[in-house]
């Protein structure tokens, strides 16, 4: 799943949207995603958000108990707190932020008193995320338009 994520991720950066991708898995249902903050012109368009929005529209409920979700990068805050309320249950991702993330770097959000916990695992795919994200900011700095293959 978090090789369908890096492929949403390659179409997020060859938008100009920060190269995130996600996968959501509730039983049957694959949801896939990537970040359209600029497309959608939505600060909460996070690639995350995208994903629960459509499975809970499509299974009719915004629970989405049993669920797994891959994204390429640890979750913000805001993303977090829609885990928390969705209940997924299983979070997979790839590369750590150390300026946003609120899994286990710059915040452990879940170790709050939250009423839900996901069981986590980071660094599924890691290089491969980190090395997209590398190379949009690269590509971004030198005023450039990112070319994915």
């Amino acid at each position: 799943m978090m090789k369908l994520a890096l492929e949403e991720a390659r179409t997020a950066a060859s938008l100009g949207e920060v190269p995130v991708g996600a996968v959501l898995v509730a039983g049957d249902l694959v949801v896939k995603g990537h970040n359209r903050v600029i497309s959608d012109a939505d600060p909460t368009a996070h690639a995350e958000i995208v994903v629960m929005r459509e499975a809970a529209q499509r299974i009719g409920n915004y629970r989405l108990v049993g669920a797994s979700l891959y994204v390429t990068l640890e979750p913000c805050i805001m993303c977090v707190g829609a885990i928390v309320q969705a209940r997924i249950q299983r979070l997979v991702y790839a590369v750590q932020d150390p300026r946003y993330g609120a899994v286990e770097s710059m915040l452990r959000a879940f170790d709050l008193n939250v009423n839900h916990k996901p069981e986590i695992c980071s660094g599924v795919l890691h290089e491969q995320a980190g090395l997209l994200l590398t190379k949009f900011f690269q590509a971004r700095r030198k005023g450039e338009v990112p070319k994915w293959s």
